[in-house]
């Protein structure tokens, strides 16, 4: 099982680790800062470096038993098992994902009640699918999307006993992906210091620490995906 480090600080860049399992398919580290893929975010992308190489990682992704795999660009050396790494995730990615991210929970907070069905967090564009019979309009949904990141809420990730989600369903708003049970508690985001929260869902991602590092987003284009499905595509605006 993989110590998850950015679970706990996803500010963290960087980190010391011992090399479990290497072979060509893929790098099991006791400890990572890596964020393997999943929930509709990608894998980090960086680099392992030892005391004679470095390899780069293309991905990170889910294993077996808890494990995070990270695959390393093919036909270089690799790390000998047993020995000890820095593993050092892409940067400035994944403070894109995290900005990305994060303004999806805002984009969701702005339509309470609608159900998520799908989405997808990227670099340029992101996207949410949602259950709902009417296109919101999409200059008052950008305005008050950015309403939001400029108010700097802080964004905090908080453990719960999963007997908070039995007792509260409606803090799920997906209906492809669920939640992971069975350890005992369940990682909440919370967006808004007040009692009443702006969001509130659990939430294994990365994310920052306040809502203006996001900076001002785009709304794309609303699309409709079925008779009761919408699609809401978002960007960065610096990078439209």
């Amino acid at each position: 099982m993989t110590e998850l480090l950015y679970l706990e600080n996803p500010a963290l860049s960087r980190a010391s680790a011992r090399v479990m399992r290497s072979r060509p398919d893929g790098i099991v580290l006791d400890r990572t800062v890596f964020y393997p893929r999943g929930g509709g975010q990608p894998g980090d992308s960086g680099r392992l470096r030892w005391e004679c190489g470095e390899v780069p990682i293309v991905e990170a992704v889910k294993g077996e038993a808890g494990s995070v795999i990270h695959l390393p660009a093919p036909a270089l050396p690799l790390p000998e098992e047993g020995s000890e790494v820095e593993a050092e995730i892409d940067r400035p990615r994944r403070m894109r994902l995290m900005r990305m991210h994060t303004a999806l929970h805002l984009l969701c907070s702005l339509l309470p009640g609608a159900a998520v069905t799908g989405g997808q967090v990227g670099t340029e564009r992101s996207r949410l699918d949602f259950d709902l019979p009417n296109p919101p309009a999409r200059e008052a949904l950008e305005e008050a999307l950015n309403a939001l990141v400029a108010a700097d809420h802080p964004v905090q990730a908080e453990w719960v006993d999963e007997a908070v989600l039995d007792a509260n369903p409606d803090l799920v708003r997906t209906l492809s992906v669920k939640p992971p049970r069975g350890a005992g508690r369940i990682r909440l985001i919370r967006i808004g210091a007040d009692p009443k929260p702006i969001d509130l869902q659990p939430c294994g991602g990365t994310h920052v620490a306040h809502t203006g590092e996001i900076g001002p987003v785009r709304i794309l284009k609303i699309e409709s995906k079925g008779r009761q499905n919408r699609r809401i595509v978002l960007a960065l605006a610096e990078e439209t």
